[in-house]
């Protein structure tokens, strides 16, 4: 799978405190939408230069009845700019692979949903004491990692198809209009194999995460349902494997940061929108090189699938790095910051007391979250974003020094209203913030909703 599919990523970033992770988006691969060797929809042999050559040339003849059906599928697709049926069937053949160390997906027993039961049943009792916000999981499940896959499609449908549609519209607006309706087949072919290529990608990364995440919000957005705390027992196990921690506390810990979460998105009604406005402001600012896809599109044949291959392996999409982007992405990393540094937070406090290893468990999470672990950069894969909180530390701090000057109510009734919550400068300046006199905006949405009201009963009074 490469880094930078359809080919874009963002500039490289240092990883803070000196942290050595792995970054996506560094470079991109000469084909942007992951054709490469084995990449033929569904896993089938297929050559990076020509695919369609390499399914009669390079296949088992037992295959070839399948390889007609996955062409089919992908030249008849007439959906969005993602053919999600098709991301779903790889991402559960990718999960029945099995991981790079050969451990296999498997259902999940008795005992292993009622430990997970138990761990969220007591986290939450925890939190109680640090938190005012409540629990937000009305119930706990331990889901096999094709049930995370099949719970979670929804969600990054959501966050993809913002991107997938932009790109795609490049794709269908490179022509005059006079032309555009002399090339329709054409088009339609271009859409058809651009939403099974999009497919196609998604689905390997998707079906890849499932077998590394140990909940619903690795990557600090909501994925799974509401009202949900989720782990994978299964990962968890890899996860703890090499931490030298028992593996009862290695569960606790991550049931304690899930059920966090869990309150936060629960409780705090805006915050989701707000999080996922941000990448759809980001998609927004995408800018694709037309020129260069004019000149491919303007001499493309028609008959000659092979060409058109080609053309799309030859990074047409370039985007450039526009101020909407930066804004966006700006947004977006303090928002995730500031959930990454509660939940780190109200974790280490209600943990430290309680677990043993609640020190290092909390510098694994930190140093995961910030050098870009499995999570983040298979969502860079997935869209060009990198969901790094990278002042992780900086927000921890910030609201642990707002819980000693406020307590827990004063700390946590700032995620009442967005523009009560503190900024990236003041990240830069926790003590100016924490000491600042905030707005009581619970005042103001009062007196504008006494207002509204106000206006409705004139406007039925002068309908009568």
């Amino acid at each position: 799978m490469s880094d930078t599919p359809f080919g874009f990523g963002l500039p490289p970033e240092e990883p803070e405190d000196g942290d050595k992770g792995k970054k996506g988006g560094q470079g991109g691969p000469a084909n942007p939408f992951g054709f490469g060797p084995g990449g033929l929809p569904g896993g089938l042999p297929g050559g990076a230069d020509n695919p369609f050559a390499a399914m009669f040339g390079s296949m088992n003849p037992n295959d070839l009845g399948a390889a007609f059906q996955q062409l089919g599928q992908m030249l008849s697709y007439e959906g969005g700019p993602v053919n999600w049926d098709m991301a779903k069937d790889i991402a559960r053949q990718t999960v029945a692979q099995g991981t790079a160390d050969g451990v296999k997906d498997a259902s999940v027993g008795l005992a292993e949903k009622s430990a997970v039961e138990e761990a969220v049943r007591l986290a939450d009792l925890w939190l109680d004491g640090v938190t005012s916000l409540p629990s937000g999981a009305n119930a706990a499940v331990a889901w096999s990692r094709a049930e995370w896959v099949e719970a979670t499609l929804p969600v990054w449908k959501e966050l993809v198809d913002p991107v997938a549609e932009r790109v795609g519209a490049a794709m269908g607006g490179v022509l005059p209009e006079e032309m555009q309706a002399m090339a329709g087949p054409l088009l339609g072919m271009m859409r058809s194999m651009g939403g099974a290529m999009f497919g196609q990608q998604i689905g390997q990364a998707v079906g890849t995460l499932a077998g590394e995440v140990v909940g619903s919000t690795d990557i600090g957005l909501p994925l799974g349902p509401a009202g949900r705390a989720a782990l994978l027992p299964l990962n968890i196990e890899s996860f703890g494997k090499d931490l030298g921690v028992p593996s009862d506390e290695v569960r606790l810990y991550l049931a304690l940061r899930e059920a966090a979460h869990a309150r936060l998105f629960a409780h705090v009604p805006w915050l989701r929108s707000h999080l996922f406005g941000a990448v759809e402001g980001y998609a927004r600012g995408i800018k694709v090189d037309t020129s260069k896809l004019e000149d491919v599109v303007g001499q493309l044949d028609p008959s000659n699938p092979e060409q058109l291959q080609e053309a799309l392996q030859g990074g047409m999409f370039q985007p450039q790095d526009t101020p909407e982007q930066k804004a966006a992405l700006a947004r977006l990393e303090t928002a995730l910051a500031l959930v990454e540094g509660w939940v780190d937070a109200v974790v280490h406090e209600a943990a430290k007391p309680r677990l043993t290893s609640a020190d290092s468990m909390r510098e694994t999470m930190r140093r995961r979250r910030a050098s870009g672990g499995p999570a983040e950069q298979t969502f860079a894969t997935l869209i060009g974003l990198e969901l790094r909180p990278r002042r992780l530390r900086d927000a921890s701090r910030l609201w642990a020094s707002l819980t000693d000057a406020r307590g827990v109510d004063g700390r946590d009734g700032l995620w009442e209203h967005p523009d009560m919550l503190p900024t990236a400068s003041d990240l830069d300046d926790p003590d100016g913030f924490v000491h600042r006199e905030q707005l009581d905006f619970s005042e103001i949405d009062k007196m504008l909703g006494e207002a509204a009201e106000k206006r409705d009963q004139g406007e039925g009074d002068e309908k009568k």
